[in-house]
């Protein structure tokens, strides 16, 4: 056989980036890309499970801020948002997996359900683990639907959340050697609520009072950072 017959034929725009593994399939990801993958999803996962929770706080906050509600309303049209949010979970996920539209009618006597006992949950109950003394969990009870609403979902994430006060008397600041502040929302208010509520920042990180306080920006409320008795976190309902 000749030397001069044989042919290499190079293709310079080709280059390593142009190879496919055996059997014409996609390139291999590296490592890299399925951590940055695997990352993304995980990202994705958390604000979806999260997102419920948010929106039932915010939008409560926003109908009584910005619409002028009462407290039961906003928590009803809050409510009624964040089951329509879980609605289109549960379209997704059926159209996802078995190609088919509608939420069926359990999924959403579920969705019903689920909120419901929720908001029960965050209005009538706090531990006896997240209340400074038994007098402030009787209390609790007393404070706006929507700061235990908010307060109560806290608690799911931080179960080293301390409530610090509720209500006020005027003895109490006479007993702590002070003036009595008329104006505090800590005393009852014309809706039978109290309007403020205290939570601990002593002796916690610096990022956990960072993101408590940042969390009850978000959600609409006031928040003052002071220690009057002591170090804490003061959050109040916002004004309208």
């Amino acid at each position: 056989m000749n030397d001069s017959s044989l042919r290499l034929d190079y293709r310079p725009d080709l280059g390593p980036r142009d190879a496919s593994p055996p059997g014409g399939g996609a390139p291999t990801p590296t490592l890299t890309r399925r951590v940055i993958r695997l990352g993304l999803r995980l990202v994705v996962l958390v604000a979806v499970l999260l997102l419920p929770f948010i929106v039932l706080v915010r939008l409560a906050v926003h109908a009584y801020a910005g619409f002028g509600v009462g407290n039961w309303t906003a928590l009803w049209l809050a409510g009624a948002g964040v089951s329509l949010l879980l609605f289109f979970y549960a379209l997704v996920l059926r159209f996802r997996f078995q190609r088919k539209l509608g939420v069926p009618r359990g999924a959403r006597w579920l969705v019903v359900v689920s909120v419901g006992a929720f908001v029960a949950y965050t209005l009538l109950y706090l531990s006896g683990g997240n209340a400074k003394t038994p007098e402030i969990r009787e209390a609790y009870t007393e404070l706006s639907p929507l700061l235990r609403l908010s307060t109560g979902t806290v608690l799911l994430v931080d179960r080293e959340a301390m409530v610090t006060d509720v209500d006020r008397t005027a003895a109490d600041y006479l007993a702590w050697g002070r003036s009595v502040n008329e104006a505090s929302l800590h005393f009852l208010q014309d809706d039978g609520f109290v309007h403020a509520v205290d939570l601990r920042t002593l002796g916690r990180p610096a990022w956990r009072n960072w993101a408590l306080e940042q969390y009850y920006r978000s959600m609409g409320f006031r928040t003052l950072r002071h220690d009057g008795t002591a170090d804490h976190l003061h959050v109040a309902m916002p004004r309208r």
